[in-house]
């Protein structure tokens, strides 16, 4: 029996990696006795890190759903992975929840990871609940976590869930009840006297944040009212709703303190898929609110997909009607027409085959064979294009190499079934240095997706840094000669060129003839330009593409019988030769146009560090969330591990992008460096 829309919660567990966000989800399954032991991330056996990769390294890379029913209700948790690797997962999460869950511990604060969770919820109208975790531990310290992310954001945070000075139960401030847990078994306690003035403290901090939220408790408060129950709950309700109130929760995973609490809270204060997030349908082209209703005929969002050697798993969002198995539905985005099959409950790694999803509920299923992430499922004639997630850019990209060369044949497939997986990273075959790259968030997202190639496409292959695109020009007129002659009994080979090469602005191969006398017959003039556009693919200092040259053939001579296309070309390609080590050559090297964003706090390093890098600052302005971007241009080549860098530097508050601009000619230091690696590699080619 499917659950009505009014009795469905979804919620992302978010934060930064390490801060509790899979134990906490792991107490919600034990207490709901949706899993019959209390998984533990060391042990390798929670319902939510169920991948091998998750398993081995012991941290979250992909976003699982963890359906519970509690109060009546069926909460979806979504346990999204903390690691800003990943962070193409959180925003799936997110973009399916109601409102999102920030785990934060006790012992180490307020991190980094839970400051831009804020912001992104924030920014994107999210309500959100804060949750301090692991209080059980050495160094514990509620109140000074409470009251830094207070002081972080704002007056809106509003403590509902206290723990006792004993550190032994909780107590809900809105009801005056104390709790304490064994095993993950609730038991009511008297609420200690000793608490009596932080209660009140905590209950006044709270009547201020809901009194925002209606004018008639807003005079009550400022007559000195006290809220009733009822009031207090309406109030935290509406306030989450419009995100004028964060209400604070506390507890301990491993013991369950506060498990149940946070539970009770989902169901009373978070709003149901209708009252929740607002979908948009940009079909035809114009965007227009889509409320996400039990009416109408069935409409789905992909907002995920799971994929290998045997196809796709599809997660979506039933967004209105109900969906059944056997169901056909159109494509909205691609036009095809996919029949669902059979629909599932997924909890975990664990799928339950179900005869109805409705709508505002999660659900699964398998072997589309047109529909991808971002796609619009419709039934009925429905004409729905929902607006699909924007993933962030990639910023960290890798060259790959096959360990064999059976590989080699299966490595698009796989990468392209991962890409339906992962829409975040990128993977391109770069036509100048003949490498095929993927790109993704950072070294451990690339390394997952080498170690899922393996796993699951029996593809080995090596990361190994991009070679860059460097290219060559000259500097100055020379003019050069090339004579091939060749005789073999019979008809022989004759041509013979004279060229003026010549810097000029234009990109790639300016070719021209002053030819005066039929010294060359124009119709060898097309073999002379092919057989320098040919020599331009290597250039004479590193065997790098030779722009921004001008060919002038001014003079050469022919014989009657002789001379053809193919010994002009290769005359042309002799003067090549002769002329261009004679013309002043440089190297090139790309230059992009960075912006990096990081808090002021930061700005001394990152200067620093581009100088290292041959950057040139160019501005810095203030963001409107107060952080600062600071635009420079730099040399491509000193980029390749900014990414890691920046987060090392900034403790990963830092993001950038970088897109290419132009190229400049290399510093004679560095064009050495560049002249001496291209003979290493030509050398080492050679010998393979």
């Amino acid at each position: 029996m499917a659950t009505s829309i009014s009795k469905i919660r979804n919620v992302c567990m978010l934060g930064h990696g390490g801060d509790g966000k899979t134990a906490l989800t792991e107490s919600i399954l034990y207490l709901t006795k949706a899993t019959d032991r209390l998984g533990k991330s060391a042990d390798g056996n929670t319902v939510s890190d169920y991948d091998p990769e998750e398993i081995r390294r012991k941290i979250s890379i992909q976003t699982t759903v963890n359906p519970v029913d509690f109060g009546g209700c069926k909460i979806n948790v979504l346990d999204a992975p903390g690691f800003f690797d990943f962070v193409g997962e959180t925003v799936q999460a997110m973009r399916v929840s109601d409102a999102g869950i920030i785990v934060m511990s006790a012992k180490s604060g307020v991190s980094v990871g839970a400051q831009k969770t804020w912001r992104t919820l924030k920014s994107e109208g999210i309500p959100a609940v804060l949750y301090i975790g692991k209080l059980d531990e050495d160094n514990a310290d509620f109140y000074k976590t409470y009251e830094d992310a207070r002081a972080l954001f704002g007056s809106s945070v509003a403590p509902v869930v206290i723990p006792t000075d004993d550190g032994n139960g909780v107590v809900d401030i809105v009801a005056k009840k104390a709790y304490t847990c064994n095993n993950h078994k609730t038991a009511e306690i008297p609420v200690p006297a000793s608490m009596e003035d932080t209660i009140e403290e905590m209950r006044a901090a709270l009547s201020e944040a809901i009194a925002e939220t209606d004018d008639e408790l807003m005079m009550k408060f400022f007559d000195g009212e006290e809220f009733t129950e009822e009031e207090f709950i309406n109030g935290i309700s509406a306030g989450v709703a419009t995100c004028k109130v964060a209400p604070v929760f506390c507890g301990s995973a491993m013991t369950g303190l506060g498990t149940e609490a946070l539970l009770n809270a989902i169901v009373k204060y978070l709003p149901s898929p209708d009252k929740g997030r607002k979908e948009t349908n940009v079909a035809g082209g114009e965007e227009a609110e889509y409320a996400i209703t039990e009416d109408g005929n069935a409409v789905l969002f992909v907002y995920k997909t799971v994929a290998d050697q045997y196809g796709r798993f599809s997660y979506f969002k039933v967004l209105s009607g109900k969906v059944t198995p056997d169901m056909t539905v159109v494509n909205t985005v691609s036009g095809a027409n996919e029949k669902l099959g059979r629909i599932y409950m997924v909890r975990g790694k664990k799928n339950t085959e179900v005869n109805e999803i409705c709508a505002g509920d999660l659900g699964a299923v398998a072997k589309l064979a047109d529909t991808r992430t971002n796609d619009t499922l419709c039934a009925g004639g429905a004409n729905v294009v929902i607006k699909p997630m924007a993933f962030p850019r990639t910023c960290y990209t890798q060259a790959i190499i096959a360990k064999n060369k059976a590989a080699e044949e299966k490595i698009a497939i796989g990468l392209a079934r991962l890409h339906d997986e992962d829409p975040v990273f990128e993977n391109a075959l770069n036509s100048e240095t003949h490498q095929q790259t993927i790109s993704g968030m950072g070294v451990t997202h690339l390394d997952v997706l080498v170690s899922k190639l393996k796993a699951k496409f029996g593809v080995e292959i090596e990361l190994v840094a991009p070679r860059v695109a460097y290219r060559e020009k000259i500097r100055k007129t020379v003019e050069a000669e090339g004579r091939h002659k060749k005789q073999s009994g019979g008809h022989g080979q004759f041509g013979h060129v004279k060229i003026r090469f010549e810097p000029c602005e234009e990109d790639g191969l300016t070719f021209a003839e002053e030819v005066f006398g039929g010294s060359v017959p124009k119709n060898f003039f097309p073999a002379v330009e092919k057989g320098l556009r040919e020599c331009m693919e290597r250039g004479v200092l590193a065997a790098y593409p030779v722009v921004n040259l001008k060919a002038v053939l001014y003079d050469g001579s022919y014989h009657d019988v002789d001379s053809n296309e193919l010994s002009f070309k290769l005359a042309a390609r002799l003067a090549f030769k002769d002329g261009l080590p004679r013309a002043n050559p440089v190297i090139l090297e790309p230059y992009g146009e960075l912006k990096v964003i990081v808090p002021a706090d930061y700005m001394g390093d990152i200067n620093g560090d581009l100088n290292k890098r041959r950057g040139r600052v160019i501005g810095m302005d203030p963001t409107d969330d107060g952080m600062q971007m600071i635009t420079a241009e730099v040399p491509m080549s000193e980029m390749h591990s900014y990414a890691n860098d920046l987060r090392s530097m900034t403790r990963g508050w830092g993001a950038f992008t970088l897109d290419f601009i132009r190229y400049e000619e290399a510093p004679p230091m560095v064009q050495a460096s560049i002249i001496e690696e291209a003979k290493t590699r030509m050398q080492d080619e050679d010998e393979d």
